[in-house]
């Protein structure tokens, strides 16, 4: 069942200080190392999905737990981890501003490795991303997309958006393990402060909206502008939190040719046509709700800092030292199990050899 955190992520500019992130990327590695070691690759996945075990990971490695630049940073250091983490079969893409359009060259690439087709990872990825710009209209534009998947094509999504208004950022957190379909209540987790304007596209209450969104899609588009045209001259009930001004009849007719021109059949394969964004969802909901009178959701689905102190100081600034220790402690029972391990390997080898041998 997904759950919505509420913890407000303020917008903080600049950059994690480069000691900070070297060490923040070595015990990143060191972590995920030993969750994969003594649980599995998936366990990481899972708890990379949870949005608040994400949070205490970020804290944990030393940044700032009410910080938007949490999410970029510890996402930044799991794909610098990507040589530890590709021996077990965890691939980390994507990134923040453009590091997130090659996202689908990098599933590529991890896909070759595997021998395995990509479309399924890459469909994912893109979908994730256009349901958070366009199906939930919470007024975030994301601007951070991390793709996490495993050998056995299990995936998340840590994605986040921000709000330059307010000043706020909104993270999304995905997973393959409880999604059903990409349309409806698809996220695992949302952490974010509350959004007062939210139109859900995506929430189970509006399952008629994105039926009727579907249809009007495929029908002629001058009927689509003509409806909108009538709507922008009537009185509409205070209620309403569609703005009419973000709303251009001028602007839509090429969307609604190639959406008539197209063959989608359901709301996911509306979102991933090409052109289709948030005017054009929210202008198609309007028409739906008023006109053919479909309900639409105004429902927005929306600790661990004590370690090693966090970058700005908060609640006391980095203590080096005992970050050291960490790093040093963790490395050493992560080689002290590995050679135990394997000393047990040889000693259950030397008895199938002695086994064999005398029979």
């Amino acid at each position: 069942m997904r759950r919505v955190s509420y913890l407000k992520l303020p917008l903080h500019y600049g950059s994690c200080p480069r000691w900070l992130f070297a060490k923040m990327k070595k015990l990143c590695g060191l972590i995920s190392e030993a969750i994969i070691y003594e649980y599995g690759p998936e366990v990481l996945l899972e708890k990379l999905s949870s949005a608040w075990w994400f949070q205490a990971f970020g804290c944990v490695l030393g940044f700032d737990w009410h910080s938007s630049g949490l999410t970029t940073t510890v996402g930044g250091a799991l794909k610098e981890a990507n040589p530890i983490l590709n021996r077990y079969g965890i691939y980390v893409c994507g990134g923040k501003a453009k590091a997130a359009l090659k996202t689908p060259q990098e599933i590529t690439h991890f896909s070759s490795i595997l021998n395995q087709e990509p479309g399924y990872l890459i469909r994912a990825s893109r979908l994730a991303a256009k349901v958070d710009n366009a199906a939930l209209l919470d007024g975030f534009s994301l601007y951070h997309h991390n793709f996490i998947f495993s050998r056995s094509n299990k995936w998340i999504v840590i994605q986040q958006g921000m709000d330059k208004t307010g000043r706020f950022a909104r993270r999304y957190h995905w997973s393959s393990d409880n999604l059903k379909e990409f349309s409806c209540e698809p996220h695992k987790e949302i952490i974010t402060a509350t959004h007062n304007f939210t139109l859900n596209m995506v929430a189970q209450e509006a399952q008629g909206a994105r039926q009727t969104s579907v249809w009007l899609a495929q029908r002629r588009p001058e009927k689509n502008i003509k409806e909108l045209s009538f709507l922008q001259k009537s009185t509409l009930p205070r209620r309403h939190t569609i703005l009419l001004e973000d709303i251009n009849p001028r602007f839509l007719p090429k969307i609604f040719l190639r959406t008539y021109e197209s063959s989608c059949h359901n709301f996911s394969q509306l979102l991933e046509l090409e052109g289709v964004g948030p005017k054009t969802i929210r202008a198609l909901a309007l028409i739906s709700e008023l006109i053919y009178g479909e309900t639409l959701s105004f429902r927005d689905p929306a600790r661990f800092s004590f370690a090693h102190g966090g970058k700005d100081g908060h609640p006391y600034p980095v203590n080096q030292e005992t970050y050291q220790k960490s790093l040093d402690i963790l490395h050493k029972a992560l080689m002290k199990a590995k050679i135990e391990r394997s000393e047990r390997l040889h000693a259950l080898r030397r008895i199938y050899n002695f086994y064999n041998y005398h029979n």
